[in-house]
């Protein structure tokens, strides 16, 4: 299966830190966060999960889920999350698939193929840094991927879930380098007759097709 933006998200079942999970079930209504680890005590993962521990509130005020992945077993994972809170000085609550045999890895095309010291004592891969961001109607809207060596910028992840759920919710487009509350992009399909109408902060024309308005909000 070869995921895009637009396919739906692979539904499965896993054991988490939190308990077991049907994929689509644990989405609900919200928007999630997919993420991938290749393997529990890796310093770079474990800088990672502490910063989005960091930021679950962040996450909580855009109704997001957060989930993260490793390939190692529940009681590894339990182990690793008591590190990642002392080291951090955090306390993690979002669950973390088990995904020692790999299943879940290669639904969602996550496992290396590129640094052949990214593996398992038997070899297998381990899985690369992928981000998937997914909507409430299970469509993937954004796929990441950062080799095994990059830790992610997980502000960077918020920003477009910020841009997103504006996008879905209002005709705009957002330029390179935004930022929550900076100005918006009229969409290219509304006119700016009609933008005028729908958009009552202003609208600034720059080019025919390059239209400016304030953020709705």
């Amino acid at each position: 299966m070869v995921l895009r933006l637009g396919s739906t998200a692979p539904d499965f079942e896993a054991q988490t830190t939190k308990g077991d999970i049907k994929f689509h079930e644990f989405i609900g209504d919200k928007w999630t966060v997919l993420f991938s680890h290749p393997a529990d005590f890796t310093p770079v993962c474990t800088t990672e999960l502490g910063l989005v521990a960091a930021l679950q509130d962040e996450f909580d005020s855009r109704k997001v889920n957060v989930i993260g992945l490793s390939a190692n077993d529940l009681e590894s994972h339990s182990k690793w999350i008591a590190d990642i809170n002392d080291i951090n000085g955090v306390d993690l609550q979002f669950p973390i698939i088990a995904d020692a045999d790999r299943k879940v890895s290669a639904l969602y095309d996550m496992l290396d193929h590129q640094d052949i010291t990214n593996v398992d004592a038997k070899g297998i891969p381990f899985t690369v840094r992928s981000v998937f961001i997914i909507d409430p109607k299970k469509t993937i809207r954004l796929i990441l991927t950062y080799p095994a060596s990059t830790g992610r910028n997980f502000d960077e992840i918020l920003r477009v879930i910020d841009s997103l759920q504006l996008g879905d919710q209002y005709r705009i487009t957002t330029p390179g380098n935004w930022k929550k509350g900076d100005d918006v992009i009229v969409h290219p399909s509304v006119s700016t007759e009609e933008a005028q109408k729908i958009f009552p902060k202003g609208v600034k024309v720059v080019r025919p097709y390059l239209r400016l308005t304030p953020s709705p909000f």
